[in-house]
Order: C-alpha cells, then sequence, then structure tokens
C-alpha cells in the first residue's frame, strides 16, 4: 500500500490498520492541538499510523447560518502547526479546483466530500497537485463506481489515491452501510471506513445534522471485520458543543479504548 509515501507518516509497518481522525471543523488553534496531542499519544502507543484530520471550511451546509470555518488560510495554517508540532502528516477536504491548490501547500492528503465525488475536474486538480487523494463514495453511488473516480487520479499521473466509504443514503434522513462493497473496492484502491459520518442522520427538518454516535464502536468493529484498510472519525473533546457535526462524532476520552479494542480485532484477524 502507498502508506509509506506519506511523509511524517510513522508506523507504516506494524501491519495495523491507519487511521485519520480529528475535529469536523478547524475551530480554532488551541483545540486543533489539544485533539492532536491527544491522538498522537495514543496512536504512537498502540503502533497506528495516524493522520490528523480537519475542515479548514465547511462548504456542504444545510443553512446559510451554518458554522463554516474560521478563514481559509488562518485554518490551513493550524493544520501545518499540527502537523509540525506533533511530526504528523494532516488531511483536509476541499469543494473546489482553487481549494486543491492553496490546501496542497499546507497539508499531506486532499479529501474529496462524498456530495462532490463525481466532480472530475476536482479530482484531476487534486491529483495533479501530487498529494494523496482520498475520495469518499457518494452516497448515492455503488461500490463499483468508485473505480471509475480512482482511474480519474492515476491517469492523472497519480497513484496515490484511497477510497472512503461513509455509507449510503437510506430513505431520507438514515445512512447504511453494505459491508459488500468493501472487497469490491479494495479491488481498485486502498479503502476507508468513514464510521462517524456512516452515523449521520442528515436532512433533519431543523438543518442541523443529527446521529448516532452510540454505535461507533459497532461501526469501526465491523469495518475492521470485514477488513478496511483504514478508520476515518471525527473527535472532539466537548462534541455538544462543537461547531460542526457534534451529533455524531466521538468523544475524544472514548477514543483511547476503543482503537485498543479494535487493534485487537485487527491482531486476531491477521493471525487467521
Amino acid at each position: 500500500m502507498q502508506l509509506s509515501l506519506i511523509p511524517q507518516l510513522k508506523h507504516t509497518d506494524s501491519n495495523n490498520f491507519f487511521l485519520l481522525a480529528g475535529p469536523c471543523a478547524i475551530e480554532g488553534e488551541e483545540m486543533a492541538l489539544r485533539i492532536a496531542e491527544k491522538a498522537v499519544a495514543i496512536t504512537d502507543d498502540l503502533k497506528i499510523p495516524y493522520v490528523f484530520k480537519g475542515s479548514f471550511k465547511k462548504a456542504n451546509r444545510s443553512r446559510i447560518d451554518s458554522f463554516t470555518g474560521i478563514g481559509d488560510e488562518k485554518a490551513l495554517k493550524i493544520l501545518k502547526k499540527v502537523s509540525e508540532t506533533f511530526d504528523v502528516p494532516t488531511i483536509t477536504d476541499i469543494h473546489t479546483e482553487q481549494d486543491a491548490v492553496m490546501a496542497a501547500q499546507y497539508v499531506d492528503v486532499l479529501q474529496i466530500p462524498a456530495f462532490l465525488a463525481r466532480q472530475t475536474d476536482l479530482i484531476v486538480a487534486a491529483a495533479k497537485t501530487g498529494r494523496t487523494v482520498n475520495i469518499k463514495k457518494g452516497q448515492f453511488m455503488s461500490p463499483e463506481s468508485m473505480k471509475h473516480a480512482v482511474t480519474k487520479v492515476k491517469e492523472s499521473d497519480n497513484e496515490k489515491v484511497w477510497i472512503t466509504d461513509r455509507g449510503t443514503m437510506f430513505g431520507y434522513q438514515d445512512m447504511v452501510v453494505d459491508f459488500r462493497g468493501i472487497p469490491t473496492m479494495k479491488q481498485y484502491a486502498p479503502v476507508v471506513l468513514d464510521v462517524t459520518h456512516s452515523l449521520q442522520q442528515p436532512n433533519q427538518s431543523s438543518g442541523v445534522t443529527g446521529g448516532r454516535p452510540a454505535l461507533i464502536g459497532t461501526m469501526a468493529r465491523a469495518g475492521i471485520a470485514a477488513g478496511v484498510d483504514g478508520l476515518f472519525m471525527e473527535t472532539h473533546f466537548d462534541p455538544a458543543n462543537a461547531k460542526s457535526d457534534g451529533a455524531n462524532m466521538l468523544d475524544l476520552s472514548l477514543l483511547e479504548k476503543l482503537l485498543q479494542d479494535l487493534v485487537a480485532i485487527r491482531a486476531t484477524i491477521n493471525n487467521l
């Protein structure tokens, strides 16, 4: 797998899953450093390859008054500071071709949001930066269709591409993960399971997305058992007061025990 190609990524020879984790959005420097410090300590202890996640802006919002960010350059500089402070790679979402060029100057992995997984110009722009590209499977797309998204990256002279499953729309206000898609998508690229967004309950009448965080452990364990290469999860030390996606984030205090359990499951599977 291409993990060794990402600068600063540690424990790539541990035969563990890799982890993309952090807050939904960068709300400020202190909160980002606080979350990163805890996550780095845990993943170093468990020898989990770790990438700090934080969106420098949130463009996919239900309501016009929803929090979108603290300023693009300000947030990207915080991501860079996290990387330099803790010697870890970082990942952020992009929404436009201009975002790809700008964010690539600060982070190691560019993430294509699920709603934009079919946007050819965006994917090609991300690929041409030379950064690793993580494409989230659209809630409206089949696992098989992700082959074409991956091909867009590879035909742009970039072999560094991942697929992240974040569930499929089930009715108007719920998501379901079809684990049959994991082995299908692994034929095309390394596969990540987004365990927190898979538990979202979008399209609420209030315009604020809901979620089922009590099931994060269940979803993560199922993903490891199904053979995913990596896990994605959003975590915060105060989810109830997070400015974005607090309803489906993992409380940071629960991260260590969950990852210990997941490492044990992975070790069992590796020995089968």
